[in-house]
């Protein structure tokens, strides 16, 4: 396929919207849905996203709706719902040809079931294309239009060449590249290393510790990704380490701002403030797929344990400071 001409953006939160701008900007005609029909018809009247980018004008190709028919008019789909409900999502668009390509922009692993985003898309609509878009990215970053690099991945290298070059405009630059779970993994598992990090900081322990937790946490990660088939640049790469480095430093991550409400004393409950966090919901399902692997990743259990209630923040610090010495 050429780059495509038109596309629909599945979900109409910060980062869908901005994607819709940043596609527009690249040339695309856009189709942004939105489930909320007044929302839909409040953004096409005021032509901006109060609820999620106050302040941000959307961009004159963008149209928005809540009629999912609308979406089979698009060449491409990012689907940029939260990742507990992307099978859903993907299962939702029977109004759209079964060949369209299907772009994931969530990043998790699915709670209840412990697979990969690409896999639950793949099973709810059985050939269809998919691709995976993740990387150091910020939404409002994104909307502002301030320089900003990301990864998209495909087995077919083609496919991802052309989805990158549609959504390539003049301050978002996509790589692409042939190693999907390599970059579905970097991003989900960057988001629950994010937790520790913020619990980290929330507990006034310091930067130092910070510092060595993201590199233990980070070694995790390349042991559960060359476990599971990623290739070892991929996660070295924007998808892996560029996004560990933003997402793991950074009070503008919901993942790492959840972290440092915990540190500093709050409730699960209450350090989500009813706000959706990926890391939390992905935590146990990606501890679980590493169990079944065989692997050791201690911080992901520590962070997991301190979500189950099964230990304290204490209790997950004497764990991670007395595991037994061992070579780098």
């Amino acid at each position: 396929m050429s780059a495509p001409a038109r596309i629909g953006v599945v979900g109409g939160g910060a980062w869908g919207t901005a994607l819709a701008n940043a596609a527009a900007l690249a040339g695309r005609d856009v189709i942004l849905w939105l489930r909320d029909t007044e929302a839909a018809a409040r953004m096409a009247a005021t032509r901006e996203n109060a609820a999620y980018l106050p302040g941000v004008p959307l961009h004159p190709r963008v149209s928005p709706t809540a009629t999912l028919g609308d979406l089979a008019a698009a060449d491409a789909l990012l689907l940029v719902t939260p990742a507990q409900t992307t099978r859903a999502m993907a299962a939702a668009l029977a109004p759209v040809s079964p060949v369209t390509p299907l772009v994931i922009c969530a990043k998790g692993v699915e709670r209840e079931t412990g697979a990969f985003l690409s896999d639950a898309v793949a099973e709810a609509r059985p050939g269809a294309p998919v691709a995976i878009l993740s990387g150091p990215s910020f939404a409002h970053d994104v909307a502002r239009g301030l320089p900003t690099a990301v990864t998209l991945a495909a087995a077919d290298g083609g496919l991802a060449r052309d989805l990158a070059a549609a959504l390539s405009g003049p301050a978002l630059r996509v790589y692409h590249g042939t190693d999907p779970r390599g970059v579905e993994i970097g991003g989900a598992a960057k988001n629950v290393l994010a937790i520790a990090c913020g619990a980290v900081i929330g507990r006034g322990l310091g930067e130092s510790a910070k510092a060595a937790l993201m590199a233990r946490g980070f070694a995790e990660l390349l042991r559960f990704a060359a476990a599971h088939g990623a290739r070892p640049e991929t996660i070295m790469g924007l998808s892996g380490l560029g996004d560990v480095v933003l997402t793991c430093g950074s009070a503008q991550s919901r993942n790492f701002a959840f972290g440092e409400r915990l540190g500093a004393g709050a409730s699960v409950a209450a350090a989500s403030g009813g706000k959706l966090v990926e890391g939390a919901a992905t935590a146990g399902a990606l501890v679980g797929l590493a169990r079944r692997a065989g692997l050791d990743m201690p911080v992901a259990e520590a962070v997991q344990a301190v979500l189950s209630g099964e230990i304290d923040l204490e209790g997950a610090t004497g764990r991670l400071m007395n595991r037994p010495l061992r070579a780098e």
